[in-house]
């Protein structure tokens, strides 16, 4: 008897010492010492009843007793200890929540939503030249270069200074957490540029504008945001709104967007513009099926590359200016990226090329198609690229020097000799930063534009700008 007692003995204080050695208990020293004394306490029992084998019921129930005890004491620091583990894992928590909103200082919680928001107080100061004609007062060509508005043909202007704080921006973003895994965002952000307002003479006023604004769920976005064909992470530093314009994608427009890792598929809003056989400009809005861009971006300690594809139907309506019924198949592949060089430095760029993507090039230098003489659309075909190097030259100064390029195939027995042929910029700039919200930037842009004619004209442009991001 006393032999199976022992056993049964032997078998809890067994269980109860495993029930007991969590990891949490080998790191504290009073929870290493009771175990001490409970195994030291096993041996001894043990070899009480060896010894006293003989002794009969009395002595297994004392043994067992004091089993007992120490059982309870182990359980009560298992209790103990696990209500610790509790406190830290919950402590733990809440430390992870701070460290992921970090960046988010500027953020408020309403209930389950977390707000941010951000943007930058940006005012420029742009003194330009123009070879071949005056750009008007007022004009959105005198706030930024585009490319298609480079005068040619006429008169050299003098320099014209204008001060501007339109670009000027503000975002703010959501998210809720709303359970299962789930989590559901917005975006909307604002700006003062391509709007109408007040003159230079009394307001300066301008009304604000839709820059974008979208809705995320999980892998999805709904809403008006950047093309997916178009890689904003490539566009170097500058002190011009854009800065390679000739050779870069740049189009925000609506859309719908699924992203998996580095795969993007995207419907984004269709919309052709076509060039008449007087060289005119005509959007026609007969557009029935969207644009479709599917895009590929790998990401390392390189930095980035970025491939895109685009595929769109161009089309016309026979009520529309008279053109008959009629559609054309678009296409462009593009490839982006940023790659570092050395500790900071880095070089981004772009190449693009394709037919019927004029809206998508350069501010719509060039349309998407022309007309030819039975009325039936033209496509036509671009290539264009902009390459950029920015140097650090210590932790407060910096510099970027780029160029950019374009080219259209324009047919131009069906658009006429008015419309570019092509058009390239180079700038470089100086940017100091004396905080790290604050960049203070000079910046000189030689740019120029040739029509099929073979009229041409340049646009000299240096910009002083002081931009403060919150």
């Amino acid at each position: 008897m006393a032999q199976a007692g022992k056993n049964v003995i032997k078998g809890i204080l067994l269980s109860a010492t495993i029930l007991g050695a969590s990891p949490a208990w080998a790191q504290n020293n009073d929870v290493d010492a009771r175990l001490d004394r409970l195994e030291a306490l096993v041996t001894g029992l043990i070899e009480r009843m060896d010894a006293k084998e003989q002794a009969g019921s009395a002595s297994d129930v004392a043994a067992a007793e004091q089993a007992r005890q120490a059982i309870d004491e182990t359980r009560a620091l298992a209790e103990r200890t696990t209500a610790v583990e509790s406190k830290i894992t919950e402590q733990a928590a809440v430390t992870q929540k701070v460290a992921e909103r970090s960046d988010d200082a500027n953020g408020f919680n309403v209930g389950k939503t977390r707000v941010t928001y951000g943007g930058y107080v940006k005012l420029d100061v742009i003194t330009e030249r123009t070879s071949g004609g005056q750009v008007p007062s007022g004009s959105i060509a005198r706030d930024f270069l585009i490319p298609g508005a480079i005068p040619v043909g006429g008169e050299a202007s003098g320099f014209d200074t204008d001060f501007s704080a339109r670009q000027t921006r503000f975002f703010l973003k959501t998210e809720t957490d709303v359970g299962d895994d789930h989590k559901i965002g917005s975006h909307i952000e604002l700006d003062f540029m391509v709007t109408s307002g007040g003159d230079e003479r009394i307001s300066n006023s301008f009304a604000p504008r839709v820059r974008q604004a979208y809705i995320t769920f999980d892998n999805w976005l709904f809403g008006q945001t950047w093309s997916t064909f178009q890689d904003v992470s490539a566009l170097p530093e500058a002190m011009d709104f854009i800065g390679p314009t000739p050779g870069t994608v740049f189009d925000r427009q609506p859309m719908i967007r699924y992203t998996n890792g580095g795969l993007q598929i995207a419907l984004e809003q269709p919309e052709t513009t076509i060039t008449t056989p007087t060289g005119a400009r005509i959007v026609a809005g007969d557009d029935s099926l969207p644009d479709m861009v599917v895009r590929y971006n790998h990401k390392g300690e390189f930095g980035h590359l970025t491939a895109a594809a685009i595929g769109r139907v161009l089309r016309v309506n026979e009520d529309d200016f008279g053109l008959i019924n009629d559609s054309s198949f678009g296409y462009g592949v593009s490839l982006s990226g940023k790659l570092n060089v050395g500790e900071r430095d880095d070089f981004k760029f772009m190449a693009t090329a394709g037919e019927g993507l004029g809206r998508y090039i350069g501010l719509n230098i060039v349309n998407d198609a022309a007309v030819r003489a039975d009325g039936s659309l033209a496509p036509i075909a671009t290539y264009s690229g902009f390459a950029a190097y920015r140097h650090f030259w210590n932790d407060k100064w910096r510099s970027t020097l780029s160029g950019s390029y374009f080219k259209a195939d324009n047919p131009v027995l069906l658009t006429t000799g008015l419309v570019t042929d092509e058009s390239w910029n180079l700038f470089g700039n100086l940017v100091y930063s004396p905080v790290a919200p604050l960049d203070i930037g000079i910046e000189y842009m030689y740019a120029k534009r040739r029509i099929e004619d073979g009229a041409s004209g340049n646009l000299q442009k240096v910009q002083m700008s002081a931009k403060y991001k919150f």
